[in-house]
């Protein structure tokens, strides 16, 4: 199990062995990436954030932060599907959830989120989803996921309801939800735009009876614990996904500058102006957004008061930063970029997620705006 310390050399050599030579591939087939997820599994990357008591590595999200980073600059799919083991494992770690923390410490189990859903969509805090009692500790699940990443290939499921009881305190319950259930369905394919092998597609339960043990938490305190463990890893990861982005493509479009030539005025790209201006401004804002990504680490390791805003804004600012930067080294690349074994073509088709992934850049911009005038972050005001 990779230390604190020295995770970096374990994730390094996976993605250069692994990783890195097959993102091409995942994009272009759209399939899930089982043997580098297998990979970072058995470099004990996928246990870094699990507790030390239960055999993982004991991180936090800094450290997670770094290896999305890194995952991002080389393959999104890859760096999406981490970025929801490692939140699910905040929720498991926060319900203490020992049997399934110690199958992820081993190497060979991948956790994921359910909790965006057909009827209320990117509003994950608005379960629809039922969980009723079915005799004998039992409880039945019913629900209609939309998006789910890994969807087929995890494990288990971080899986939201509404609360078995009518009179509990929370809008939403947690469960863990095996990946072997009997009546539990993918319900369709993931063709996007970009992040092509993450898997991300529609779920169903369909009488799904899972024990009362499998309860996050308690019944109602589901958006409790979500909101204080879940989202702050997811946010940070999130951006930190773009980050990586952001860092690839300002190295491509250097390179592209350093290796282009206009033959009839006998100068490189890089020996003109306006190309030498388009990689400052990408280099600006992949530097500027992983300032920001480690103010918000600083601020929520201190438990300064400002952590809340910054975690709301880390995922909101880096998206939209990856998105125009995207933009900016399409233009910088020309028709060279534009072309589909171009990395800067799937940098550009994967960096679109981050403003549709709930929750969305809008909602982060509500949330942002109710945060600053004082208003509580869901429900009328």
């Amino acid at each position: 199990m990779p230390s604190q310390e020295s995770y970096r050399d374990a994730l390094l050599q996976v993605i250069d062995e692994v990783v890195a030579p097959g993102a091409a591939a995942v994009d272009a087939s759209g399939q899930f990436p089982r043997e580098q997820v297998s990979a970072l599994g058995a470099a004990g990357l996928l246990a870094l954030t699990v507790p030390a008591e239960f055999g993982g590595g004991g991180a936090g999200p800094r450290q997670a932060a770094d290896v999305i980073r890194e995952l991002g600059s080389v393959c999104g799919s890859t760096a999406m599907i981490v970025t929801m083991h490692y939140s699910a494992v905040a929720a498991l770690t926060a319900a203490g959830d020992k049997a399934t923390l110690t199958a992820i410490a081993s190497g060979r189990h991948l956790s994921t989120l359910a909790l965006s859903e057909t009827g209320s969509r990117s509003h994950f805090w608005a379960p629809l989803s039922t969980a009723a009692p079915a005799g004998d500790d039992m409880i039945r699940l019913d629900a209609s996921k939309s998006w789910v990443t890994s969807a087929g290939h995890a494990d288990s499921y971080v899986w939201s309801s509404r609360p078995v009881s009518a009179d509990a305190a929370g809008p939403m319950t947690l469960w863990l939800v095996p990946a072997g259930a009997a009546g539990l369905s993918v319900a369709g394919t993931f063709d996007g735009l970009g992040l092509r092998g993450n898997a991300s597609a529609p779920m169903r339960a369909d009488g799904v009876t899972v024990p009362l043990t499998a309860m996050l938490g308690t019944d109602g305190a589901g958006l409790d614990l979500a909101l204080a463990s879940v989202l702050p890893v997811f946010l940070i990861c999130s951006a930190a996904m773009s980050a990586g982005l952001l860092r690839r493509l300002a190295a491509e479009t250097a390179d592209h500058l350093g290796r282009t030539r206009l033959e009839h005025l006998g100068v490189s790209l890089a020996q003109q102006a306006e190309p030498r201006a388009q990689l400052a401004r990408l280099r600006i804002e992949a530097d500027r957004t992983w300032a920001l990504i480690t103010e918000t680490l600083n601020a929520v390791e201190s438990g300064r008061e400002d952590a809340l805003l910054l975690v709301l804004e880390v995922k909101a600012a880096a998206g939209e930063a990856a998105a125009d930067a995207a933009d900016l080294a399409l233009k910088a690349g020309g028709g060279a970029a534009f072309r589909k074994e171009s990395v800067v073509e799937r940098l550009f088709r994967d960096s679109r997620a981050a403003r549709v992934m709930a929750p969305t850049t809008d909602a982060l911009l509500d949330f942002i705006g109710r945060a600053l005038l004082g208003l509580p972050l869901l429900g009328e005001v």
